[in-house]
């Protein structure tokens, strides 16, 4: 193989296969882990804030493996990813109706729910209320909370990483193979968004969206190392219409295959989704086309 392809974001080459190869032949008794975090220090793949790459390094291993390049040592226990989140305990919380004009209920705050009791509360209200519901989640994300003026919780959401590859946002972008791998993290990912089941209030959710894009570049810059120049979302249809989204000025672009970020044999396994995204600035387009 002389060709070169992108796996979590790296560039891998026929040298890189062998190099790794190498290092299966001659540690075969590492485990996985090991094998992933001395990847990590010798190709110094790390985070904008120092951090090795660990997760994205296994991610990138499994998939070599289950498209032949490679044979990894076997697991040592079973995994337990699919475990994650099943022992935690929900919150109670506020389920008095909330209905009435916006302007009852102002002002709304927006906070990050990253730890302690805000945390949980989020978790609480995503895992029980959240169409697709919520156990965890891996690589860069942030959290947020809403509450109204009464300290009452109306709203989660949830930003996580961009999706590698999505046509219709590739092309309102204009960018090329090089240019998405090296910016693609300044680029987020709306991956939930949830108005509490109790709360009736119009224009509350482009009001709460609009809230969280003016403060997410800042926040994730804070946490990460760097900002964001853009959101996307994938609203899926004909669950949901993304008229929140238009009225917060959110654009349409395109829909999505059907396909999933682990979809190996090109089948249609997920359901069509709206492409919608939200440049944060003006100059978007100069920050994400430079190489």
């Amino acid at each position: 193989m002389n060709e070169e392809f992108v796996l979590q974001g790296r560039v891998l080459r026929s040298t890189d296969l062998e190099w790794i190869r190498g290092l299966l032949a001659v540690h075969g008794d590492w485990h996985r882990t090991q094998l992933s975090r001395e990847i990590c220090r010798c190709w110094e793949w790390k985070d904008e804030v120092g951090r090795y790459k660990d997760m994205a390094c296994r991610t990138m291993l499994l998939k070599l493996e289950r498209r032949g390049f490679l044979q990894l040592p076997p697991r040592r226990g079973p995994s337990v990813n699919h475990r994650r989140g099943l022992g935690f305990q929900p919150v109670l919380h506020e389920t008095q109706p909330i209905e009435g004009p916006l302007a009852d209920f102002a002002p709304i705050t927006l906070c990050l729910a990253e730890r302690g009791a805000e945390r949980a509360l989020w978790q609480t209200l995503l895992q029980r209320y959240h169409y697709l519901s919520f156990t965890t989640r891996v690589g860069k994300s942030l959290n947020y909370l809403a509450f109204d003026r009464q300290q009452r919780p109306v709203a989660a959401l949830l930003f996580g990483a961009a999706a590698w590859k999505v046509d219709g946002r590739d092309r309102f972008i204009g960018w090329s193979v090089e240019q998405r791998r090296r910016k693609l993290q300044c680029v987020a990912n709306n991956m939930r968004f949830l108005i509490a089941p109790w709360v009736r209030v119009p224009h509350l959710a482009s009001h709460v969206l609009a809230m969280a894009a003016r403060r997410i570049s800042k926040d994730w810059q804070q946490k990460y190392g760097h900002g964001l120049e853009l959101l996307e979302t994938f609203v899926e249809t004909p669950r949901f219409t993304g008229t929140c989204y238009r009225a917060a000025n959110w654009v349409t672009v395109g829909e999505t295959t059907g396909r999933t970020r682990n979809d190996v044999h090109h089948a249609i396994s997920s359901p069509i989704k709206k492409v919608m995204v939200y440049p944060l600035r003006p100059d978007f387009r100069r920050h994400l086309l430079e190489v």
